[in-house]
Formats: C-alpha cells, structure tokens, sequence
C-alpha cells in the first residue's frame, strides 16, 4: 500500500510517496517531475539509492537525468532519510536482501511491470551500490543497466581482511546485533563534503550525521555477507559502469588531501572487485574524485556526467539506443 505524491523537502519539481512494508516499516519514494527538458531522448526510468548513513538530496543528479530525457526516482530505505520513523534504529538491517521489499515497491510505485518496455537503469552509490549490485544478481532481466558510484563492494582491508575478522563480526551479529562497534568515522567525510565546513552541500544533519550512524554487529555483517557473494561472482545480465575516485585517504586524521580523495573506499580494492560483478565492466576512474562522486568539485561531477553520456547509448543498445548518444552526453 502507498500513500499519495506529495510535495517533497527538495522543493520545486520533487514529490515523495511512502511506501508501506510489512512489518510495519516504510521506505520513501522521490521523483523529480520539472519542466519538460529542451532535449532529451532517454526514454528511461532511473531508480538511485543511497548509501549507508545517507538519503537523497542530490538535486542536480536528479536534473542530469530528467534534462536527458529520463523519468527520475530516488529510494530513500527503510531506516534512513525520510523513512527514519521515532524509535526506529537508523539504518538497521539484518542483511542486505531485505531492501529487496523496498525496491520492489518503488517499481511498483514508478508503474513498472514484469514486462516493461522502458529500459531500467540502476544507479547506486556505495553501500546502495553494493545493495543494487545484489539485487540486479537476483532478479536477471529486471534491469537495463547498472551505474555503480562509489560502491562499497569489498572491505578497506581487503578481502583477505573482511575474511579474517567476518566471523567474529558474524558472531557478534547473532548475539548482540545492536551492540555499537567503535565508531569509524572520525567526521572527515562530512568535513570535506559540508558547506559549514571545506564543502559545498547542504543537508539534514540528523539523516546525515556528522560521524554517520553508530555502526552495528548487524549492519556490518550484512555487508560482509554481501561483499562475500560479490567476491563469488554475480553474473550480473546488464553492462555495468563502476564509477571512482583514482586514490584513498584512509588516514585517521584530517588533511587537505581528503579533499581529493575517497576517504571512505579503497578504491584500488573496490576496483578489482568489481570485476566480479558481470561479464561487461566498465571502471571509470575520475581524479581527485570524493567518495560521492556528485558531491565533488563541480568540474569533476560534470566529467563523470559526461561519461555517463558517452557510456550509456552503448550500454543500452539491446534497447535500440543508439540515437540517444548526443544527448545524453550533451544533457
């Protein structure tokens, strides 16, 4: 059961609706529905979901795609954003395949069938990223494309790290999945990224933490597990386009080099990992990139919409696509 389109926090052009889960949860669907773009020729609908400690508030992500032609949706999940309800524990998952309620309500919501002639394109960033990335894996044929932004798709340590700390995580999920594990942000991403501080991006500090959420057993593990799957290969049917910052900080304390790197990722490891996702990848390194790649310096956040351009009329070509290159990349 959904609730009605309203107006949305974003202002003019947005709308939300709530989406009742079972169990009495909800997640919350936004659109972007602005004035007719001049040009535009994708004839697409896109479904973007945030990542851990996040929600949707990227304006301009929104006017890219609405500006090239496609219908724009954002899933803010149950336990995050504009779904975070009283006594509820942000972010709280037990694993990753629970989202699949929240995004199979949000297609429903967008008026998508099983059969749906409209390309779909999945574009996730990081813990969304990996959380899509699953999901395209289980449901073969749903989706068109896959835009992967920063996804956290294995862990800073390495595989070799997640695999030797991952039953111990495990266990703790199993016997105090609320339990809070030290805290791993020391706010540097919210520094580089703030415009109260280094950055440039308003947002609501209670859906965004300055430090994130308290981090838990259960959340982690539920990565871990995913992370795992990934690693095992997921055959994914669609072309995927793993967009990335070219260096880490991964450093404890601040610098300026945070302000041109992902400091949440090692991108070397999310890189090779990402091989593992299909058998069509794309790895698209952009410098001095931030760990959103849209909430980097305007010149960056541009090159990686072009690149989007560029790929895009390639990747969807099954779709009879090809007259839609100028414009995309163009938008």
């Amino acid at each position: 059961m959904t609730g009605p389109w309203v107006p949305d926090i974003l202002g003019d052009g947005f709308e939300q609706q709530t989406l009742e889960l079972d169990g009495g949860a909800v997640a919350t669907l936004v659109r972007y529905v602005g004035a007719p773009p001049e040009v535009g020729g994708l004839d697409a609908d896109v479904l973007y979901v945030h990542g851990w400690s996040d929600y949707f508030f990227q304006r301009h992500v929104a006017e890219f795609w609405h500006n090239a032609g496609a219908r724009f949706f954002a899933l803010d999940l149950h336990n995050y954003g504009r779904s975070l309800r009283p006594g509820l524990v942000p972010g709280f998952v037990t694993s990753l395949g629970d989202y699949d309620a929240d995004i199979d309500a949000a297609l429903e919501a967008m008026g998508r069938s099983g059969d749906s002639e409209r390309p779909l394109i999945l574009l996730g960033h990081s813990t969304g990223g990996l959380t899509l990335s699953l999901w395209a894996a289980r449901h073969p044929g749903m989706a068109s494309a896959l835009i992967l932004n920063s996804p956290w798709l294995e862990f800073q340590a390495t595989e070799l790290g997640r695999r030797a700390i991952a039953p111990l995580v495990g266990l703790h999920a199993r016997l105090h999945p609320l339990a809070p594990l030290p805290p791993v942000d020391p706010g540097i991403y919210t520094r580089a990224v703030s415009a109260a501080l280094d950055g440039e991006w308003d947002y609501n500090l209670e859906w965004r933490p300055d430090r994130g959420f308290p981090l838990t057993p259960a959340f982690l593990d539920a990565v871990f597990r995913g992370q795992a799957t990934v690693a095992a290969g997921l055959g994914i049917d669609v072309p995927v386009l793993v967009m990335l910052s070219d260096k880490s900080y991964l450093q404890p304390k601040w610098s300026a080099d945070a302000l041109t790197a992902d400091v949440a990722l090692n991108v070397d490891a999310v890189a090779h990992r990402s091989l593992s996702l299909a058998d069509t990848v794309t790895i698209s390194r952009l410098p001095n990139a931030l760990h959103d790649i849209f909430l980097s310096p305007e010149p960056i956040r541009r090159e990686a919409f072009a690149r989007i351009g560029r790929w895009l009329p390639a990747a969807l070509q099954p779709h009879e696509a090809p007259s839609r290159d100028a414009r995309t990349a163009g938008a």
